[in-house]
């Protein structure tokens, strides 16, 4: 696997290699022992994986207690993946990353705790699947608003249309107003 920092500390792009011939292809997703040799001792708890069609946008979500780390990968389909800084002391606090993940690049994005997490489906539809470090704990869980704009996301919206949001999404927190690592 070939894992590339990005311009937030600590969030890592990773490239599977893929071993592919006419019958299809191959690939190593996850290993213990791959990622520790890259420094990352990491535990996964929890598997999750979601369907969402075009237009739909989830996030930005993170846990104040039970924080999780992410490893997320595109199963088919296209999403822009998005990763926001919220540790007070980091280098990057406060900013933002987006990556186009997609099940014909086939990347995995690695999001450590004290980051929000959210993603915008730019195909007919996407199934997204991520590990994460802790459990999900609900009565912890922040959402921050997706158009903040002190954050200014640039997201590659659908022109002419709202993305569409839970309810929950909907009724997100300023980045200001949100609880910080």
């Amino acid at each position: 696997m070939k894992f590339e920092t990005t311009a937030l500390a600590d969030v890592l792009l990773i490239t599977p290699k893929v071993f592919g011939d006419e019958r299809g292809f191959f690939m190593e997703t996850w290993s213990e022992r791959v990622f520790a040799e890259a420094g990352l001792d990491i535990h996964f708890v929890q598997d999750n994986h979601s369907k969402s069609g075009r237009g739909i946008l989830r996030g930005l979500h993170y846990q104040t207690e039970h924080t999780q780390g992410k490893l997320v990968r595109v199963l088919s389909g296209s999403v822009f993946d998005v990763a926001v800084d919220m540790r007070r002391e980091s280098p990057t606090f406060g900013q933002w990353i987006g990556v186009e993940l997609s099940a014909e690049n086939k990347q995995m994005l690695w999001i450590p705790p004290g980051f929000a997490h959210g993603f915008y489906v730019t195909s007919a539809e996407a199934e997204f699947f991520y590990k994460c470090t802790d459990f999900y704990h609900p009565q912890s869980e922040v959402s921050v608003r997706w158009d903040d704009p002190e954050l200014n996301i640039q997201w590659p919206l659908i022109p002419d249309a709202a993305p569409q949001l839970s309810a929950k999404d909907e009724q997100g927190l300023s980045f200001a107003a949100a609880p910080l690592f």
